[in-house]
């Protein structure tokens, strides 16, 4: 042991001694980075606002109230999510479960060992090898993702939705940071001068504590894991991706939209219009496979990851949805809706209920109408949109002030209350007080409606745009 200590310390010596002449330079040789805009995003810069009403609360509201909140500098979709761009991740699920079912006849359609030759624990899908159906053992064998012979409609094949699963895994970052769930490691004891010593040796356990709801007694319970390992905070998400086109027509009674739940996601005339029908659930795991998606690539040629694809928090949505204006009730500036020439500036349900009277009469597409400062569209009407953020009407008295954020991901057996998920905007059905920048309602996160769609956000590298190491600006620009 004593040979292999000054073994090491020689080592040291003499790595210390032929770099750096013995300075503190930091780690040579890092990779340069530069992060280029998302397609499809915006620059929002960083920023101090004003949260809240600008005018008076609808009268016994008080589920608002003004407070100054900042929030760091973050990209934007400039449009919400549309049917063509949701309709990509339909169809990476769809086709990673053809790979899968296809392994049997083609070993090609998975990679099992990584460039050294190692076995992988679990096989990835071989992007590169190509689906081929035109044999019948092809056919046979994905079979099972196609609707059975019974439910077909005029005996139409087609792709059973119920089996478009998507499996993710998220890290539980805020149970992890509990300091009484942190790693607890073991010692080695040595004696030393007659003195007994602890050393940590890398190994160790979490004790993790946590509350757990009983749906017998809707009440939570204390619940304290023993000896786990770091998986502890991992969890595992299965969940169904295809939209609910029923939506257009159970959110409606006595109302004929049946058009629309047969036409209105898959067909080309509406690629360019908003998704919708997808739930809060749904949204997330979209967010994540877009994460997955950019992170992957990046890996691929060789460029260091960024931050993850997520939905906005309420206060980051507010920030956009301002455009940089202060005191605004609406994302285009100023208290009306209608322009200097009385055109409405979004689409929602303008006067006794007129759907027609802005120029819309259900969603729109996502390029409607004029931007606002910040080159964000439709951030008042068209689609509702989902926040990352659970809905209480107290939360802006116990959020803090800096990136503003109360989460609470209810299981599914929880109560409804803890369900609820801020949306913001407000949608093509709605009154213009939901059209306010700072009007919040909500929506149960497993529930989809044909009027609530999403964008999504991705926090900026760095403190703002233009710094980098070569060239790092003034901290008052």
């Amino acid at each position: 042991m004593k040979r292999l200590l000054l073994f090491a310390c020689f080592i040291a010596v003499i790595t210390g001694c032929s770099s750096n002449g013995g300075q503190l330079v930091g780690v040579l040789d890092r990779p340069a980075f530069f992060q280029d805009t998302p397609y499809g995003m915006v620059y929002l810069p960083m920023g101090s606002y004003m949260m809240g009403p600008d005018d008076g609360d609808v009268t016994w509201g008080y589920t608002t109230k003004q407070r100054m909140v900042s929030v760091q500098a973050m990209y934007m979709d400039d449009s919400e999510i549309s049917n063509n761009e949701y309709r990509q991740f339909v169809n990476w699920v769809r086709d990673s479960l053809l790979h899968l079912l296809l392994v049997d006849l083609d070993a090609n359609q998975v990679i099992t060992q990584d460039q050294y030759g190692n076995d992988l624990d679990v096989p990835v899908i071989n992007w590169s090898e190509k689906i081929r159906l035109d044999n019948q053992d092809a056919q046979e064998a994905v079979s099972s993702l196609y609707l059975p012979a019974a439910e077909r409609f005029y005996r139409k094949q087609e792709i059973d939705s119920r089996k478009l699963n998507f499996l993710y895994y998220t890290i539980n970052l805020r149970l992890a940071a509990s300091k009484s769930n942190r790693f607890l490691p073991d010692y080695d004891t040595q004696k030393e001068h007659g003195n007994t010593k602890k050393y940590p040796n890398g190994n160790g356990s979490y004790t993790v504590t946590d509350n757990v709801y009983n749906p017998t007694t809707q009440t939570y319970s204390p619940r304290t894991r023993n000896k786990e390992d770091r998986s502890v905070f991992i969890d595992k998400h299965v969940i169904n991706i295809f939209p609910d086109t029923l939506a257009w027509v159970h959110d409606f009674t006595y109302s004929f939209n049946e058009p629309m739940t047969n036409m209105y996601f898959w067909h080309p005339a509406y690629d360019n219009y908003p998704v919708v029908g997808v739930s809060w659930q749904q949204a997330s795991a979209f967010c994540v496979w877009r994460t997955q998606l950019m992170n992957s690539f990046l890996s691929h040629i060789g460029e260091s990851a960024v931050n993850d694809f997520r939905l906005p928090s309420e206060s980051e949505w507010e920030w956009a949805a301002r455009g940089g204006l202060a005191e605004s009730q609406y994302p285009w500036g100023g208290p009306y809706i209608r322009n200097s020439r009385g055109c409405f500036l979004g689409n929602f349900k303008p006067m006794r209920g007129s759907y027609i009277d802005d120029g819309g009469f259900q969603t729109v597409a996502v390029y409607s109408y004029n931007p606002n400062d910040y080159g964000l569209y439709c951030m008042a009407g068209n689609a509702a949109e989902w926040t990352s953020n659970a809905y209480d009407e107290d939360a802006y008295d116990f959020e803090h002030d800096l990136n503003p954020d109360y989460q609470y991901n209810a299981s599914d057996n929880e109560s409804n209350l803890l369900k609820r998920k801020v949306i913001r905007g407000g949608s093509w059905k709605d009154v213009g007080w939901y059209l306010q920048n700072s009007s919040r309602t909500y929506e149960y996160q497993d529930t989809a409606k044909c009027y609530i769609g999403f964008r999504c956000v991705e926090t900026y590298l760095g403190r703002s745009q233009g710094d980098n190491s070569d060239n790092v600006s003034s901290a008052h620009d």
